[in-house]
């Protein structure tokens, strides 16, 4: 017989969790692991809120199952390390990502490139090494091996710090591996939400020219008063967006809604970059004729 998500493991679990596509969450009691040999075990004091959970809460991607607890931005202070752990002690700050798992033998494992890894084990709505459902950090324990936990520095609130484990790295690695970290560059942000505030604030640190390119006017002081961004450009307004055709050496685009590309397109320069880290549920089309003609690269 299987045993019930209360009582499969040892460590009893509290959160909130989906039961259906309906995107309500109620409290849900589970279950976590004993901590292992390598095992982190923490309480979380903070959790992001990812628009991924909002897919997956819905089943917009059409991977769910349920019931399913969100969440991978998790922050927290340590409570018990296993005995062979060397990273961690009781009393650290921590957090964990996307990931929980890898099969830590593959060429993307053995380059430190795990979340490449096929057999990559997501935080939560995953099957975890062991055969059991992973559980996100809408919860009140995490248990991680140490190899996908990460120290929080202690002058780094922890609140502030949670979502920087999906936010920002998703848009901090690529304006890194994609050249557009460049001091004087001109990089392009689509969409000021969650991604998109925290790519402003990057790229500002790195002493990028940045442009906020949003279809609400209304966040445009948010945008430059705020986060520091030097324009903002309103999508639907063609005069707008034909006065800034060509001037862009990258876009980084966070939107997760259906959206036109080739506007975007024509706002780079010759050899300019679109990287797009929004994850909407329908395919989008790219044409690729304004790619070669531009000699873009959309990514």
């Amino acid at each position: 017989m299987v045993a019930s998500s209360e009582h499969e493991h040892p460590k009893k679990a509290l959160g909130w969790a989906a039961r259906d596509t309906s995107g309500v969450l109620s409290p849900f009691k589970f279950s976590r692991r004993e901590t292992g040999e390598k095992d982190v075990t923490f309480k979380v004091l903070f959790c992001g809120i990812c628009h991924s959970d909002l897919h997956m809460v819905k089943n917009e991607w059409g991977v769910s199952t349920y019931p399913l607890v969100p969440g991978h931005e998790i922050v927290g202070k340590v409570t018990e390390v296993g005995s062979k752990v060397q990273k961690f002690k009781v009393g650290d700050k921590v957090g964990v990502g996307c990931l929980v798992g890898s099969c830590k033998s593959c060429d993307s494992c053995a380059n430190d490139l795990e979340n490449y890894c096929p057999k990559s084990v997501q935080t939560y709505g995953a099957k975890y090494l062991d055969g059991t459902t992973t559980y996100g950090g809408y919860s009140d324990i995490m248990v991680a091996n140490e190899d996908f936990v990460i120290r929080i520095p202690d002058n780094l609130p922890l609140d502030g710090a949670a979502p920087l484990l999906c936010a920002g790295i998703t848009t901090y690695s690529p304006m890194r591996y994609f050249g557009l970290d460049k001091p004087g560059m001109h990089v392009g942000v689509v969409g000021l939400g969650g991604l998109g505030h925290v790519a402003v604030k990057f790229a500002k640190a790195l002493g990028v020219k940045v442009t906020v390119i949003s279809t609400s006017p209304n966040k445009k002081d948010e945008a430059i008063k705020h986060l520091g961004a030097d324009s903002f450009l309103v999508s639907r307004d063609q005069d707008q967006m034909q006065a800034t055709m060509g001037t862009l050496d990258g876009i980084i685009d966070t939107v997760s809604a259906a959206h036109p590309l080739p506007p975007l397109i024509s706002l780079l320069k010759v050899n300019g970059k679109l990287v797009m880290v929004g994850a909407p549920e329908k395919p989008l089309e790219l044409p690729v004729f304004s790619l070669i003609m531009g000699r873009t690269l959309s990514l």
